[in-house]
């Protein structure tokens, strides 16, 4: 009767299993009822074909029916819903390319600033279905460990084997966000965006930073750059000459003009995260600039479509009573 995609009030539909009930108990009261004359003969009555009335009765108890499910459904309030969208959803490339130099390793973070860097950077994944992600790590060299993909199960997988020392120490911030940028390089999507973290300032690697800036901008590329280390000194683990690591506290470099400048350049933000609460923060604040980007303008509006139901019901009882009491009405 409807096109119905929605209904207030669904756990109103349990009462439909009066119904049934309602049968059995009817059956039960009537299988035996058949109306009895008490006369000194009945051959009088063994031709008289049997009144209409006798069959028609029974349709008092389905009008009484119907009109309780139509009474459920109406309590159940159908309704439909009217939706319009200005704006397609499309999800967003993101690059996130991880500083995994030595540096990463102090402790001014809770273990330490990768492993910070790793948890609060998969969660800021995990928080974004629709995107397309890929993982580039760099130290003295950068490389691509995750291309483009949805599949952000594996990335997680991935995150947890990110180790330092994986390639050769440094930091070739350069050739970090060059290689971000080719991996955008193809993309179709509404927005493209790196997000660089590092802890320290580019001193290796064959690509200079400002020249990898340009090559994102070219590609319509915003970069989110964050440095990340507490003010003054930081403790580091070194190992002493019987091979026990002790903490030393050593000199936070980061090169924030350099970081500020990319971010510049290619229409992002630069962000400096001294703690894990502040490093969540920044993220929770990209997500926020990222999605407004893409914002969807969307008009819903529901419809009552209980009212039929409900006059329908009515009307059903409303002819029982009235058949009841005046067709099938009972003589004293």
């Amino acid at each position: 009767m409807f096109e119905l995609d929605q209904w207030a009030n669904p756990e109103y539909f349990y009462l439909l299993l009066v119904i049934p009930l309602l049968v059995v108990w009817y059956w039960f009261r009537h299988r035996n009822s058949n109306p009895e004359l008490r006369f000194s003969g009945l051959k009088a009555f063994e031709n008289m074909p049997r009144s209409p009335k006798t069959w028609l009765i029974h349709s008092l108890f389905i009008l009484r029916l119907l009109a309780i499910a139509l009474l459920i459904v109406a309590l159940a309030r159908p309704q439909d819903v009217s939706s319009r969208q200005n704006i397609e959803i499309e999800g967003i490339d993101i690059v996130m390319a991880l500083d995994v130099s030595g540096s990463m390793l102090a402790r001014d973070f809770d273990p330490d600033r990768l492993e910070a860097a790793k948890e609060v950077a998969d969660d800021f994944i995990h928080r974004r279905p629709n995107d397309r992600v890929s993982l580039v790590i760099f130290s003295g060299e950068a490389f691509t460990q995750v291309p483009l993909t949805t599949d952000h199960a594996m990335i997680t997988t991935i995150f947890k084997e990110v180790k330092s020392g994986m390639i050769e120490d440094g930091t070739a911030i350069g050739d970090g966000l060059a290689t971000a940028a080719s991996r955008l390089q193809d993309s179709e999507a509404i927005s493209k965006v790196i997000i660089l973290l590092t802890d320290g300032v580019n001193n290796s690697g064959s690509v200079d930073p400002r020249s990898a800036a340009e090559i994102a901008k070219m590609f319509g590329v915003r970069v989110y750059t964050i440095g990340v280390g507490s003010q003054g000194t930081a403790p580091y683990p070194v190992q002493d000459q019987f091979g026990r690591t002790r903490m030393q506290q050593m000199e936070v470099q980061i090169d924030e003009e350099l970081l500020k400048e990319i971010a510049a350049t290619t229409g992002g933000q630069y962000f400096r995260a001294e703690s894990n609460k502040k490093l969540k923060e920044i993220y929770n604040e990209i997500d926020k600039l990222e999605k407004s980007k893409i914002d969807v303008q969307e008009f819903r509006r529901k419809h009552e479509k209980f009212l039929p139901y409900a006059l329908l019901s009515a009307g059903f009882f409303i002819l029982e009573i009235f058949l009841r009491y005046l067709y099938f009405r009972r003589l004293p």
